[in-house]
């Protein structure tokens, strides 16, 4: 039976009033009961991971990066308990919303706090390293975000609700393919700075050279290339997921959701922890203050060494 049916028997059918001890757990959006143990585990990491970054968030004073990353710790930790709720009633409108809706958007959120990185990771090397001025990265890909969010989560609402669910799986591929696009444009524009940076063979910037030779910051860079990596890989599987249609293979291995789904999330959050880049923003403001103050010498600088500007 096609999981359309599926969905709308649920509501008015055979299944409108199923139980574990009434209908066979096949016959369950995904196949399977979602895993305890490990439902609670991603619960727990995901909470403790929220804590730590409200915690770095008002230490540090990054109010936007603790907003992406808050909020979407938050969410992750939402949708897994929905997921431990699905064990109890699988055919439930209400859990299978819950799940569906915020483990769809909370990678996106997740994916903002990374695009603010780029913004201060230039204005410490020097503007002339990105084609577009730094304060633009913000603004342009925080807005795709924003959009791929709106987009995935009236998706998600259309497919939990069973009489739209094909419409809503055509919304979140929308939203995730466009959420793919954003990453991929994202991660381009990344590369094209550091090539531009390991070309250039005059001085630069050279007051934030102590922060850029630190290993704190050079395994900040990993971090962030790590978290990227794994944000990216979780929207192609999820891409991969939807596009076999509802109750493919894909969606029925459970093993594979917990890999490429909540596994990619953890390591993303986790990195950005233990390497938050709340120093990194202080050190950026204070390079943009300085430059303030000092105009005239900054643009002797630039003409002479190729600095900031």
């Amino acid at each position: 039976m096609d999981i359309y049916e599926a969905l709308l028997l649920r509501r008015t059918g055979q299944y409108a009033d199923c139980t574990l001890a009434t209908c066979p757990i096949s016959e369950s959006l995904y196949g399977y009961l979602p895993s305890n143990p490990v439902n609670l585990i991603f619960v727990a990491l995901f909470a403790l991971s929220c804590l730590v970054h409200v915690i770095q968030g008002f230490k540090n004073r990054c109010w936007t990066f603790m907003v992406g990353f808050g909020i979407g710790t938050a969410t992750e930790t939402v949708g897994y308990i929905g997921r431990l709720m699905m064990r109890k009633n699988p055919w439930s409108e209400v859990n299978i919303g819950i799940q569906l809706v915020c483990l769809t958007i909370a990678p996106a959120f997740i994916a903002g706090g990374i695009y603010l990185t780029l913004k201060h990771i230039i204005i410490i090397y020097g503007a002339q390293f990105s084609r577009i001025a730094p304060r633009w990265y913000t603004w342009i890909f925080v807005t795709c975000d924003i959009l791929s969010i709106l987009i995935q989560s009236a998706g998600a609402i259309l497919a939990s609700s069973g009489s739209k669910a094909r419409l809503g799986n055509d919304v979140m591929m929308l939203g995730l393919v466009s959420q793919v696009v954003t990453l991929g444009v994202f991660g381009a524009l990344t590369a094209d700075v550091y090539f531009r940076i390991r070309k250039f063979r005059g001085e630069i910037n050279e007051s934030t050279l102590p922060l850029r030779n630190s290993r704190r910051f050079k395994y900040f860079l990993i971090a962030t290339i790590i978290a990227y990596a794994c944000i990216s890989i979780r929207c192609v599987y999820r891409i991969a997921e939807m596009a076999g249609g509802w109750r493919n293979k894909i969606m029925e291995n459970q093993v594979g959701f917990v890999i490429f789904d909540g596994v990619m999330c953890v390591v993303a959050v986790f990195a950005m922890n233990i390497f938050h880049p709340g120093f990194l923003f202080k050190q950026s403001y204070a390079t943009l203050k300085a430059e303030q103050i000092e105009p005239d010498t900054e643009m002797v600088n630039a003409r002479g060494h190729e600095n900031t500007k």
